[in-house]
């Protein structure tokens, strides 16, 4: 039997992230984003430019080399942000993204997985068929991605400062050294990985969980930012492939801020 995914009444997420990305389709020039933001522009009439991303693929048969950056001439073509007018939700796109975005803006509570899974469904859907009415090339998946990114705030009686990492991450060691000669940390930065499994046991993607310290721009406050995200690769290129895996690297995503962060904290965001 299924064990149920933990809610929480009070998450504190800020952002969900749930995107595919593609082969590079040769064939998607800039000017047919304009013709593609149309397709949504109802719902989304705000448009920006932003830079490209750049690949991100998990791999498993070699160990990742060490970071070299290269410079490359600044290509012509760009990201294309659309916006609906509260700035809350958008898509982006480019040659080999399609990625849609919940932020969370004043006070709109957090619309839980099913609804953002359905509008992505729907606008995949929807760009999926412009690419094949234009015949601009074939949308090849190679990796999916979920992404929740979490402002975790002070609470009374539980963390106030950003040595406190103890408070937020489970079996996580109080700063303590043995010879007592260094203070307390001010600030941190953890990076984990996890690889995620088939059901046959060959890795499949992984989750990535970062936690750092920051404050906020309001009025300088302590908080924690907690990123996790999901990639891998998909069983294939059509919808319910991707869905599956979004399905799956949403599981993880959940089940790993349960089980990294502390009761107290459940407690504070109210867990049921």
């Amino acid at each position: 039997m299924n064990v149920p995914l933990p809610k929480f009444k009070n998450p504190p997420v800020v952002e969900t992230v749930l995107g595919v990305q593609f082969d590079e389709i040769e064939g998607l020039l800039t000017p047919h984003l304009g013709l593609l933001w149309h397709k949504y522009r109802s719902n989304l009439p705000l448009i920006e430019e932003h830079p490209l991303l750049g690949p991100a693929i998990e791999k498993f048969d070699v160990q990742p080399p060490s970071p070299i950056e290269i410079a490359f001439e600044p290509k012509p073509e760009s990201r294309a942000w659309f916006l609906n007018r509260p700035r809350s939700e958008l898509i982006q796109v480019q040659r080999d993204r399609f990625i849609r975005n919940w932020r969370k803006v004043a006070d709109v509570s957090y619309p839980n997985y099913e609804p953002l899974r359905k509008q992505f469904e729907q606008d995949f859907a929807l760009f999926q068929e412009f690419i094949e009415t234009e015949k601009l090339g074939s949308i090849n998946v190679n990796q999916c991605e979920v992404t929740y990114v979490n402002h975790i705030e002070p609470a009374i009686g539980v963390w106030e400062s950003h040595s406190q990492i103890d408070k937020i991450l489970r079996n996580w060691t109080c700063w303590a050294g043995s010879d007592k000669f260094l203070p307390v940390p001010e600030d941190a930065s953890i990076r984990l990985r996890f690889r995620i499994p088939d059901a046959s046991g060959r890795p499949i993607g992984r989750l990535q969980a970062e936690l750092r310290s920051a404050r906020k721009l309001t009025d300088g406050a302590a908080i924690f930012v907690l990123n996790l995200t999901a990639r891998g690769r998909p069983t294939g290129s059509d919808v319910d492939a991707v869905l599956d895996f979004l399905d799956l690297g949403r599981e993880w995503v959940v089940r790993g801020f349960t089980e990294l962060t502390t009761t107290e904290m459940h407690n504070i965001w109210e867990r049921f």
